[in-house]
């Protein structure tokens, strides 16, 4: 099989959570963990940071990974969804595995995957494992897919933890209260392993803390560990001044991200790198303003408050929960433009009616869906969009939607593309 061919048996042979849902979800580890011995247990070879959350671990990993890579080490970084190139999962330092070592992998080991049935994050998951050994990273940034106590990263043992927030995603997976979905990302704490929390939450923070009291890990809440003095966006960086609370150092930083939710990701992101360096790595604070000033560019991170044109401006994220959903709203608000158009696809397994209910009533709506098996029919979104009424019309494509109003906004106007990590995948 070539390339293509290899990646379409992928989607077609194995289950993908990303495509079908909950049918491709497996509550144990028992696959993993029998084809980390098939592999001779890879991630033994090298050193691991494990990040997961609800929302803005992608962002925190990529962060991390790209701080590391300007430190010098050879950098993995596992991350899913992808967004246009399966290989986007598996990168060191910014560069995707090549499409020779995804047809080799599968090649070489398809009678095996036959064998256990694996789904296709529990073999994506191994494919990253075994490449980052074979290529001799220094250290890799793992993201968690899903939850974090069953999820198949759930077997490496990190040299940090750590976990962003907690909100509610994936209910009828992980639960239906933020202490029951606190204890499934909790997980991940293990025996005497720092870990870093990135937000205070009534529902999860003794969650939090018992976890790792019970297993003598130290544990450190980012907010009281830095404190943000100010932050404001220019037209191509967000700058940030931090400061230490318990003393009077200061750090002023530009990033490359430009979402406003990215302050929490950011300062989350510095807590861990201070607490790599009180372990052994070395990652000056030049370094530091280094690695964040670049982390699209040195990772290719996609879809984070992606600018996609002007006149009219066209922005794109792929928040898609009510609290990521949230922080979009809050800076749009803060933008100046004369009208507001949105390209919104959604999932047929998100809390809808909450999302929906928080969407601004004044805009422009283009109702569709992403081509993938679990996108919620754009005519039904519409429905349910009449109900906190929200006006506009339906497109059978991402495409579509997106065209129509380009040719509908003015240049002062603002398009926004999103409601959906893979509505997103289909313009960035």
């Amino acid at each position: 099989m070539n390339y293509q061919e290899t990646i379409t048996y992928l989607f077609n042979q194995l289950p993908m959570f990303q495509r079908t849902g909950k049918a491709a979800y497996k509550a144990n580890l028992d696959t993993t963990l029998a084809l980390d011995a098939y592999f001779e247990h890879p991630h033994k070879n090298f050193k691991c940071i494990h990040v997961a959350g609800t929302n803005g671990k992608g962002s925190v990993s990529h962060t991390l990974a790209s701080v590391l890579q300007s430190a010098g080490y050879r950098v993995g970084l596992y991350t899913s969804p992808h967004l246009r190139d399966f290989r986007e999962r598996v990168k060191i330092n910014g560069e995707m595995i090549s499409e020779d070592a995804v047809v080799n992998f599968v090649a070489s080991h398809k009678t095996k995957f036959e064998e256990l049935s694996p789904s296709f994050f529990e073999m994506t998951v191994a494919l990253a494992f075994d490449h980052f050994a074979k290529e001799k990273v220094d250290v890799a940034v793992i993201e968690v897919g899903l939850g974090g106590r069953l999820d198949s990263t759930n077997i490496i043992d990190p040299l940090l933890t750590v976990i962003t927030n907690i909100s509610f995603d994936h209910t009828s997976l992980l639960g239906n209260t933020v202490p029951i979905i606190a204890g499934e990302k909790a997980g991940i704490i293990k025996n005497n392993i720092p870990v870093v929390i990135g937000e205070r939450h009534i529902g999860s923070e003794s969650v939090f803390i018992d976890r790792a009291k019970s297993h003598s890990a130290p544990i450190l809440f980012a907010e009281d560990e830095l404190e943000l003095l100010g932050t404001d966006l220019q037209e191509d960086f967000r700058h940030l001044v931090f400061k230490n609370v318990d003393s009077e150092n200061k750090l002023s930083i530009k990033s490359d991200l430009l979402g406003i939710y990215q302050v929490k990701n950011i300062r989350t992101a510095l807590v861990a790198l201070n607490q790599l360096n009180q372990i052994g790595f070395n990652i000056t604070e030049e370094i530091i303003k280094e690695g964040i000033s670049k982390i699209v560019d040195q990772t290719s991170l996609l879809g984070r408050w992606q600018r996609l044109g002007n006149s009219p401006s066209i922005i794109c994220d792929t928040g898609h929960n009510v609290a990521g959903i949230s922080e979009i709203l809050k800076q749009l608000d803060s933008l100046q433009f004369k009208h507001l158009h949105m390209v919104i696809g959604m999932v047929d397994d998100k809390d809808i009616d909450e999302v929906l209910s928080l969407l601004p009533k004044n805009a422009t709506y283009y109702f569709t869906k992403a081509s993938i098996p679990r996108a919620l029919n754009e005519e039904i979104l519409k429905e349910k969009a009449d109900k906190f009424q929200l006006k506009g019309n339906t497109f059978k494509t991402v495409s579509k939607a997106l065209s129509s109003s380009k040719k509908k906004a003015d240049k002062d106007d603002l398009i926004f593309v999103g409601g959906s990590t893979f509505v997103v995948a289909e313009v960035v």
